[in-house]
């Protein structure tokens, strides 16, 4: 069987696994993420060691840092996605609610009922808990997955696959419902983003070039963002003591991140104070900054120091460098960010709540804060149990795609044997 015959066939599976998951009841479902769960927890040992492979593989094809800091399987990660699978379990499911519900002149009653999509293919690079994740939002939302890992990742996908299925079977549900791609062929990707027959949406969750790619090949609907280039703003009326925490731990927390600030903007009337201070944190990280005439004034002297270019305030780095521009303040601060913006996750630090409402109504992006880390633009964080990944599109889902971005809605109607005159 070639590749695309291959797909063709996990397709079908899909579809025929989709329909029973839709009819299963939300106990049933909370049921086999209960077993997962405890699956994972019980092959921690397994899982270790098949990560363990894929590391020793992928620091021996030279991956870059950003990539084998999110191909690592640590302790921590694979409680958080035990934590997580629990935590779904506990949300309300969100199939067959019924809302909106009016009663019409006619003597009809018109609401809408929230469903699954069907069949959701899901393409990730590097990530092995994304495996995880996915499975556990979509079978909660009475949804059927096609997982397409990347191949970097093979082994600990494979050993996470085999837990899912149990969990499945286990609870009396499909084994086909969450499938996982058992090949690195890319030709995989290439099959999967094109059969809208046996495919409802793609999720892709990567790299920018795989991205632009699948916006360029694919036939089926995405929810997907293209890259995360962050900003946070520290204005005129920011207290200090918060701005210098919250812009280091967005820039320092994680580098390799979609939510992990890029470029940090601070008004002029407060540049020379906290720009000092914030260059002694970056450099405990030796984080580079490249920062823009004003700002590279201010920080003459910072060993890690470069001059911004107009190609910088574009750039995701997924690295420790960070450029920097002063604004004159709010107006500047907003009209900068959704000229360069990605439209993914913005922070202002201020106490002026005016300011701050402003930059929530007129900053276009998927994520707005105020005094807080860019680092908290997560499905997990926001509380959604876990995420499918990240929309900075406007139709469908935006921001953190969890449970309620992976139904629709469909209208129903209730009558009496009323006709239509």
């Amino acid at each position: 069987m070639d590749i695309t015959e291959q797909m063709h066939s996990m397709g079908r599976k899909a579809r025929a696994a989709s329909r029973a998951m839709a009819r299963a009841d939300g106990a049933t479902r909370n049921r086999a993420l209960l077993l997962i769960a405890e699956a994972i927890e019980r092959e921690a040992d397994a899982l270790r060691a098949a990560n363990g492979q894929d590391m020793d593989a992928a620091r021996a094809a030279g991956l870059e840092p950003a990539l084998l800091d999110r191909l690592a399987l640590s302790d921590s990660a694979i409680a958080t996605m035990v934590e997580g699978l629990r935590q779904i379990v506990t949300l309300p499911d969100p199939v067959g609610e019924i809302t909106s519900m009016k009663s019409r002149p006619s003597g009809i009653q018109v609401g809408q009922m929230r469903v699954p999509l069907g069949v959701i293919g899901i393409i990730y690079e590097a990530r092995p808990n994304v495996t995880v994740d996915a499975a556990g939002l979509c079978i909660k939302s009475g949804n059927a997955a096609i997982l397409r890992g990347g191949s970097e990742a093979i082994h600990c996908n494979r050993a996470l696959a085999k837990l899912v299925g149990e969990g499945l079977t286990g609870a009396g549900l499909p084994l086909d419902a969450v499938q996982v791609v058992d090949t690195t062929d890319r030709a995989a990707v290439g099959a999967m983003i094109t059969m809208p027959q046996y495919v409802d949406v793609i999720v892709p969750r990567g790299g920018k070039g795989l991205i632009a790619r699948l916006m360029e090949e694919s036939t089926v609907p995405m929810i997907k963002h293209l890259d995360g280039i962050c900003h946070v703003y520290i204005d005129d009326k920011a207290d200090i003591a918060k701005a210098l925490p919250v812009a280091f731990n967005a820039k320092c927390h994680r580098y390799g991140t979609c939510n992990t600030m890029e470029t940090l903007l601070v008004a002029r009337s407060v540049a020379a104070t906290v720009l000092p201070q914030l260059a002694e944190l970056y450099q405990t990280k030796e984080v580079e900054l490249r920062a823009d005439a004003e700002a590279h004034a201010i920080l003459a002297g910072y060993p890690y120091l470069a001059h911004a270019t107009e190609q910088d305030w574009s750039t995701e780095y997924l690295a420790p460098i960070l450029s920097i521009r002063v604004v004159a303040g709010l107006d500047g601060a907003i009209d900068h960010i959704n000229t360069w913006s990605s439209k993914h996750t913005e922070a202002i630090i201020t106490e002026d709540y005016s300011a701050a409402l402003r930059f929530l109504r007129e900053v276009d992006s998927a994520s707005v804060m105020v005094n807080a880390s860019t680092r908290f633009a997560d499905g997990f964080e926001y509380g959604l149990g876990a995420e499918i990944g990240i929309s900075n599109d406007k139709l469908h889902a935006r921001g953190p795609v969890g449970l309620e971005g992976l139904t629709s809605l469909k209208y129903v109607v209730f009558g009496h044997g009323e006709v239509r005159s």
